[in-house]
C-alpha cells in the first residue's frame, strides 16, 4: 500500500522560486553566453575583433609568417628565364647546319623562329610545370634552391597549372604553324610527344623525372637530338651531319644543367624519396659525371675545327665552362651550385649560338669551311 503523503504549503513556494530563479533575466544570460549569444541583460557580449572560428586572426597560429602573393616579377622568376639559353642553342646550331643548303642562312627564319617559339615556350611550360607538381606533392618542401611559387605558397597551385598548360598550348600553336608551312603532318606526332614527356617528367603518379638515367635520356634526346635535327629538317627538309653531332653537344650540356641541378639537391631529393642520377651515384661520382658532360662537348667540337675555320672560336665558352667544372668539383653549400648552374646555362649558350654562327658563316662570308 502507498505510504500517504502530507500536504506542505512551504513546498509548493520553495518549487515558484526554483522556477522563478531558472527563467529569470541573469538564467537566460548565463545559458545564452554558454551557447555564445548576447545576453539581454548583465555584462554585454564582446564585440567581434575580426578573429576567425579558431580564435586566431585569419586562421593563422601564433607567429606564422606573412606569405605575400606572387608579383609580376615573381612569376617571372618562376618561368627561370636563364634556363632559355637550352631553348636558344639547339634552335642556333640547327639553323647553321641548314644554312649549308641554303643560299642565305635566313632564307627560312619564319621557320626558324617558329622552332625557337616551340623550343621557349615547351621550356617556360616545363618549368612551371615542375613547379606545380612538385608542389602539390610536397617535395618542394626539401628544396634546397630558390623557392618556387606553389612550395612557397606565393600562389595557387591551380593557377601555376593554368600558366604551365598555356605555355603547352602556345608551343602546340607555333608547332602547327610549322606543320602548316612544311606540309609534313606526321610533326604533329612529335609535338604531342613533347608536351607529353614535358608534362610528366614530374607529373602523374610515377614522375620519370624521380628515375635515375631515365630523365637524363630524356633531355638528351628532346632538348638536344630533336631540337637540333628538328630545326634543320623543318628549314630543308633533311638532316646533315653536321645537325645530329651538334644535337649530341647541345643534349649533353642540357643533361649538365639537369645534373648540377640534382647534384645541389641531392641529399633533399634523397630525404623526399627522389631517386635521381645524382642520389644514385653519390657526391664524388656524380660530381666527376658533371665534369664529362660539360667536357665532351669541347672534343666534339673538333670535329667542326677540322671542317669550319671559325669553329675553333667556339671554345672561348670554356672561360664560363671551366669555372663552372671547378665549383662543382669543390663546392660545399647550394649556394655555390646555384652559380655553376649559372655558369653551365652560360657556356651552353655560348657554344651553341657560337657554333651556329661559326657554320652557317661559310654560306654568308665564303670563308670557314676546309672541306
Amino acid at each position: 500500500m502507498a505510504k500517504q503523503q502530507r500536504f506542505d504549503p512551504q513546498a509548493i513556494e520553495r518549487a515558484k522560486g526554483k522556477a522563478a530563479a531558472q527563467n529569470g533575466p541573469a538564467a537566460k544570460n548565463a545559458k545564452n553566453a554558454k551557447n555564445g549569444k548576447p545576453g539581454t541583460g548583465g555584462a554585454k557580449a564582446p564585440a567581434k575583433s575580426g578573429k576567425g572560428k579558431s580564435g586566431r586572426p585569419g586562421g593563422r597560429p601564433p607567429g606564422a609568417p606573412q606569405v605575400k602573393p606572387a608579383t609580376l616579377g615573381t612569376w617571372i622568376s618562376a618561368a627561370r628565364p636563364l634556363t632559355l639559353a637550352l631553348a636558344v642553342a639547339p634552335v642556333a646550331i640547327g639553323t647553321g647546319a641548314a644554312s649549308l643548303q641554303m643560299t642565305h642562312w635566313y632564307e627560312h627564319w619564319v621557320r626558324a623562329l617558329l622552332c625557337l617559339a616551340v623550343a621557349a615556350f615547351l621550356q617556360i611550360g616545363v618549368n612551371y610545370a615542375n613547379d606545380y607538381s612538385d608542389g602539390v606533392r610536397g617535395t618542394d618542401a626539401h628544396r634546397a634552391g630558390p623557392a618556387r611559387l606553389v612550395g612557397s605558397g606565393r600562389a595557387a597551385p591551380k593557377h601555376v597549372l593554368i600558366a604551365a598548360l598555356v605555355f603547352f598550348g602556345l608551343a602546340a600553336v607555333a608547332g602547327l604553324a610549322l606543320v602548316v608551312l612544311t606540309q609534313h603532318w606526321w610533326l604533329l606526332a612529335l609535338g604531342a610527344l613533347a608536351i607529353v614527356v614535358a608534362w610528366f617528367y614530374t607529373g602523374g603518379k610515377r614522375p620519370y623525372g624521380y628515375m635515375a638515367g631515365v630523365a637524363e635520356l630524356a633531355v638528351f634526346v628532346f632538348f638536344g637530338l630533336a631540337a637540333v635535327a628538328g630545326t634543320t629538317f623543318v628549314q630543308v627538309g633533311t638532316v646533315n651531319a653536321e645537325a645530329w653531332i651538334g644535337g649530341v653537344a647541345a643534349g649533353l650540356f642540357a643533361v649538365a644543367v639537369l645534373h648540377v641541378n640534382n647534384l645541389r639537391d641531392r641529399a633533399q631529393d634523397a630525404v623526399a624519396g627522389k631517386r635521381t642520377l645524382a642520389v644514385r651515384m653519390g657526391d664524388l661520382p656524380g660530381r666527376i659525371l658533371y665534369a664529362l658532360l660539360m667536357l665532351a662537348p669541347f672534343g666534339i667540337l673538333v670535329f667542326f675545327a677540322l671542317f669550319h675555320d671559325l669553329a675553333p672560336y667556339v671554345y672561348f665558352a670554356l672561360l664560363a665552362g671551366a669555372p663552372a667544372v671547378l665549383i662543382v668539383l669543390t663546392a660545399r653549400t647550394a649556394k655555390e651550385f646555384v652559380l655553376a648552374l649559372k655558369l653551365t646555362l652560360l657556356t651552353a649558350f655560348v657554344y651553341g649560338v657560337g657554333l651556329g654562327v661559326a657554320i652557317a658563316a661559310y654560306v654568308e662570308l665564303g670563308v670557314g669551311a676546309t672541306i
